[in-house]
C-alpha cells in the first residue's frame, strides 16, 4: 500500500471512530436525559457541586487534543468497551427498578456512573484498548462527574469543617490572639466563630482540586510531580479556608462587625479560590521547570 493510501486509509478509520463514538455519546443522553439533567441543575444550584460543570469540557478538551496529536485507531480488545456498556446499561436496569431502595441522592450518583462507564466503554468501543490508553486521565477525570454519595458528602464536609477550624486556630495563635477552639467553634475576645457547614469551603475546595488536577496533567508528565502538586492541593485547600476566618474575624473584631455578614463573609470564597490557584502555579511553574532540566541532563548524558 502506496503512503497516500494509507493515509487515507487511517484518515477513513478516525472518522468512523469519530462517527461512531458520537453516536453512542447521543445514545447516552436519551437514555440518561433525567439524570444528566438532575446532575446539571445540581450543579447549578448546590455549592457541593459546582466542580461538576467542569468535568466534561476539560475531559473533553483533552479528549480531543490528544485526539488531534495521535490520531491512532485500532481494534484491538474492543469487546471490553462493549463489556463496560453492558454494565452501564445493566446498572441503567438497576437504578430504574430501585431494587436495592436507594435513596433519590445516591441513585442519582449511581446512575451517574453508570453514564460515565458508558462513556468509557464508548472511546473503547470507538477506538480501541490501545488508542484509548492515550485518554487514560481525561476518561478517569470523568468519574469527578459522578455526584459524591451522601455519606461521602457528609465525611468530606465534616472534615472541612473541623480541619478548618484547626487551621484558623494555628493562625490565631500565630497571631497571638487568643483562642480556645471547641470542635468547630472559636472563641476570640468579643466574639465565638462557629465554622458551619456552609463555611466548609466544599465548593471552593473541590474547584481548587479539579484546576489543579487538570494543569497537572496538562503540563506535567511524571506521574509523581504530578501526585505532588494534587497532594499539596488538599491542605492548601484547608489553609485557604482557614485564611478567610481569621481575616473575616480580625476585619469583624479590630474594624467592623459588620465584616461578619459582609460580602467577604458570604461571596469571599472566589477571593481566596484565586489566591489559592495563583500559589498552584506559581508552583506547578517551579516543578515544570525541575521537571524540564531533569529531561535535558537525562538526554545530555545519554
Amino acid at each position: 500500500m502506496t503512503q497516500p493510501s494509507a493515509n487515507r486509509s487511517i484518515a477513513v478509520r478516525s472518522q468512523a471512530s469519530g462517527a461512531a463514538l458520537l453516536f453512542l455519546l447521543a445514545t447516552s443522553v436519551v437514555f440518561w436525559y433525567g439524570s444528566l439533567s438532575s446532575t446539571l441543575k445540581m450543579a447549578l444550584t448546590s455549592d457541593a457541586y459546582t466542580y461538576i460543570l467542569l468535568i466534561i469540557p476539560l475531559s473533553l478538551a483533552l479528549i480531543f487534543k490528544r485526539t488531534r496529536e495521535d490520531g491512532a485507531t485500532d481494534v484491538d480488545r474492543r469487546w471490553i468497551g462493549a463489556i463496560l456498556l453492558g454494565v452501564a446499561l445493566l446498572l441503567r436496569a438497576v437504578t430504574a427498578w430501585n431494587v436495592s431502595h436507594l435513596s433519590a441522592a445516591n441513585t442519582l450518583s449511581l446512575t451517574m456512573f453508570a453514564v460515565v462507564t458508558w462513556w468509557i466503554g464508548s472511546v473503547i468501543v470507538s477506538f480501541g484498548v490501545q488508542a484509548s490508553r492515550t485518554f487514560v486521565f481525561p476518561l478517569c477525570f470523568l468519574l469527578l462527574a459522578v455526584p459524591l454519595p451522601e455519606s461521602a458528602l457528609n465525611w468530606v464536609t465534616v472534615s472541612l469543617q473541623q480541619q478548618s477550624a484547626v487551621g484558623a486556630e494555628l493562625l490565631f495563635r500565630a497571631a497571638r490572639v487568643p483562642v480556645e477552639r471547641d470542635g468547630v467553634v472559636l472563641s476570640i475576645p468579643g466574639v465565638d466563630l462557629e465554622v458551619a457547614r456552609e463555611c466548609s469551603s466544599l465548593r471552593s475546595s473541590a474547584l481548587l482540586i479539579v484546576i489543579t488536577l487538570f494543569l497537572a496533567n496538562l503540563f506535567l508528565r511524571s506521574w509523581w510531580r504530578q501526585a505532588l502538586l494534587v497532594a499539596i492541593a488538599i491542605p492548601l485547600s484547608v489553609a485557604k479556608n482557614a485564611l478567610r476566618i481569621f481575616i473575616i474575624a480580625e476585619l469583624g473584631t479590630r474594624i467592623d462587625p459588620s465584616y461578619f455578614e459582609g460580602r467577604l463573609h458570604r461571596q469571599g470564597g472566589i477571593v481566596f479560590l484565586g489566591i489559592a490557584v495563583l500559589l498552584m502555579v506559581g508552583l506547578l511553574w517551579a516543578i515544570r521547570r525541575n521537571e524540564l532540566r531533569a529531561v535535558r541532563t537525562t538526554s545530555a548524558e545519554s
